[in-house]
């Protein structure tokens, strides 16, 4: 069992999978962050900044949603939105919070062609972050 886990989402519905498995592996008084971010554009026209605020508003409500399952789970369960590089972000929180386990959806991966698209962010993560990652498929 951890008591500091860190639950990057996307927000579809892998998302509640993952939230569920996290809740599962939580600890008695542990605590869970619920961590979306949002990609940033290589991008600084004025517009953009509102696309972002619409982005966010939309994640913030979507974040709430995940919190209160994982609250009716009978885990504490915090929200964070931030804007960047995902893998770096994901790393970042991991450090900042002091985590103990990575809980995130992950997708299957075609055995005879692994590799084809490149590595997946949530295979990235699990091979970059310092503490044990599960990966909800």
């Amino acid at each position: 069992m951890f008591h500091r886990i860190v639950v990057p989402v996307d927000l579809t519905a892998k998302s509640q999978l993952a939230v569920a498995g996290a809740c599962r592996q939580l600890a008695a008084g542990g605590e869970l962050l619920l961590l979306h971010v949002v990609e940033k554009l290589d991008d600084d026209a004025p517009e953009i900044e509102a696309f972002y605020a619409l982005l966010e508003r939309r994640a913030r409500a979507a974040l709430a949603e995940l919190a209160e399952r994982a609250r009716t789970a009978g885990a504490v369960a915090r929200t964070e939105v931030t804007f960047g590089r995902r893998v770096e972000e994901i790393l970042a929180a991991v450090d900042r919070e002091g985590a103990e386990l990575v809980v995130l959806a992950s997708h299957r991966v075609d055995p005879q062609r692994p590799f084809a698209e490149g590595l997946s962010m949530s295979y990235r993560v699990a091979l970059l972050a310092p503490c044990p990652v599960l990966l909800v498929k």
